[in-house]
């Protein structure tokens, strides 16, 4: 198990540290790209992953999960913080101690989706996509369009 404290904060990356009932919610309520998904769902998303929390007092306060071959590429997805605890920089933490993790085990690409906070995860090395027409997907996600839809609109109030 991999622990690191600032500011009175601990990063885990411990799977059982996991609230799965928080993260849950955190993701089928709060956010706007895992609404509505079932906590069987999550708790499956989880354990297929490499997951990472951040506590405050015993509670979660944060969260982010890598998916990766463990050997040469990672998709970071699902980084959440706790609105109350935003504006400190947990979330950089986060991507930043994931990167550096993964790194160190020789991973050399990292991925991850966003619809607003570009800015952050440029803290952390981010760019966009160099030959995004090199990607292809399929998305089969219930709330697709409805993601879409909000994405045509920020777009267009820009």
């Amino acid at each position: 198990m991999n622990e690191r404290e600032r500011d009175g904060y601990v990063l885990s990356t411990d799977p059982a540290a996991v609230d799965l009932d928080t993260v849950h919610r955190w993701l089928s309520e709060d956010s706007y790209w895992a609404a509505g998904r079932d906590r069987d769902l999550v708790a499956r998303s989880i354990a297929g992953s490499l997951p990472y929390s951040v506590h405050r007092d015993g509670a979660q306060v944060g969260f982010a999960r890598a998916v990766t071959d463990h050997a040469t590429f990672a998709w970071i997805c699902d980084v959440f913080v706790d609105p109350a605890h935003r504006g400190r920089g947990l979330g950089v933490w986060l991507v930043d101690a994931m990167v550096a993790d993964l790194g160190a085990k020789g991973l050399t690409r990292f991925l991850l989706a966003t619809r607003d906070a570009h800015e952050v995860y440029r803290r952390s090395g981010f760019e966009p996509v160099a030959g995004p027409q090199r990607f292809m997907e399929i998305d089969r996600r219930p709330t697709r369009d409805a993601i879409i839809a909000h994405l045509n609109a920020t777009a267009t109030e820009r």
